[in-house]
């Protein structure tokens, strides 16, 4: 958290200081980004200021789709936390904030999500129809570019909102897996193994445990862009300043069977509630117990033993003084 406490302005005048984490689930790991950012400000403050200056009262708002559980969140607050929070319900693609009103905003892990399946891929009477699969990594260029216009538009209104939202020297900070640059969404190798559900439900298909029509209507909305391709839409909002952008690289892990059930466990945490709101739930738990086979089966396959790497993109943009 070296770049926030660097890039931060904070004003001696300060009373209350705003924190949004975006896409906050039910924690526990938004509670511990929450204190890393805390730390970072308070550290900044006490280093422009006099050692006897007051630090400001934080106030943390909590932020996450309409249908998280955030009655559970708010049970799980740590007791010792040094914040106020308050949780906002609703989609952070468009403004949930007064405008200037926001010191810093943080999203992990959530950008990758998409609000919608792009409707295209889902007619009957559409070229984009991704019938027979539940990702685009095995789909056609019509499906394809379908959900890669979606996750882009969907960017671009994030960062205007968050640009709105933003007080003059405040930084968004944004954590979120990518595909490795110059590749093609058909090559990301994540979603590849995401498809291995999709494998699981043809086979229940077949076996005449969900119907066809049912299967062919469901689809994942996820996309994974190239971390350039982020920082080409993070450069273009005439608001927004790059202050640090660092792409991380992890080794994939699907090796012995407690890597394959890690990441089924992994899968799972994601997409349980999707899959159990489409299927039911006694679906869903028969797709689950199917996962950690398909999954080694890819694991053996070119499509994983070629990958040497994971990536996900680290970046902080600043709120340009330009009121």
């Amino acid at each position: 958290m070296n770049t926030i406490e660097e890039a931060l302005e904070v004003s001696k005048h300060s009373q209350i200081f705003c924190i949004a984490d975006l896409g906050c689930a039910v924690g526990p790991n938004t509670f511990s980004c929450v204190n890393t950012l805390i730390e970072a400000v308070q550290h900044k403050y006490k280093k422009n200021h006099s050692s006897d200056a007051k630090i400001p009262e934080f106030q943390v708002f909590f932020n996450d789709h309409v249908k998280n559980d955030f009655n559970t969140l708010f049970k799980r607050l740590p007791s010792d936390r040094q914040y106020m929070a308050a949780g906002v319900p609703g989609s952070f693609r468009g403004r949930i904030f007064p405008k200037s009103s926001m010191n810093l905003m943080h999203s992990a892990f959530a950008l990758h999500w998409l609000t919608r399946v792009p409707q295209e891929v889902t007619r009957k009477d559409s070229p984009a129809w991704n019938k027979g699969n539940i990702t685009y990594v095995r789909s056609s260029a019509p499906v394809i570019d379908a959900f890669e216009a979606q996750f882009f538009s969907e960017m671009m209104d994030f960062l205007k909102a968050r640009s709105e939202e933003l007080a003059p020297g405040g930084l968004l900070a944004i954590f979120m897996p990518c595909r490795t640059e110059c590749t093609l969404p058909s090559e990301t190798t994540v979603i590849h193994s995401f498809e291995c559900l999709g494998d699981a439900l043809a086979e229940m298909v077949k076996e005449d445990l969900v119907t066809e029509d049912l299967a062919d209507s469901f689809n994942i909305p996820i996309f994974y862009p190239m971390a350039s391709e982020v920082k080409e839409l993070v450069s273009s909002n005439k608001h927004l300043s790059i202050e640090r952008f660092e792409e991380i690289y992890l080794p994939p892990r699907l090796k012995t069977p407690e890597d394959i059930q890690f990441g089924s466990a992994h899968v799972r945490a994601a997409f349980e509630g999707i899959l159990s709101e489409h299927f039911g739930h006694e679906i869903a738990d028969e797709l689950f117990n199917r996962y950690p086979e398909k999954l080694e089966k890819f694991s053996m396959t070119s499509e994983f033993t070629r990958v040497e790497k994971l990536e996900f993109l680290f970046m902080v943009a600043k709120r340009k003084d330009d009121c």
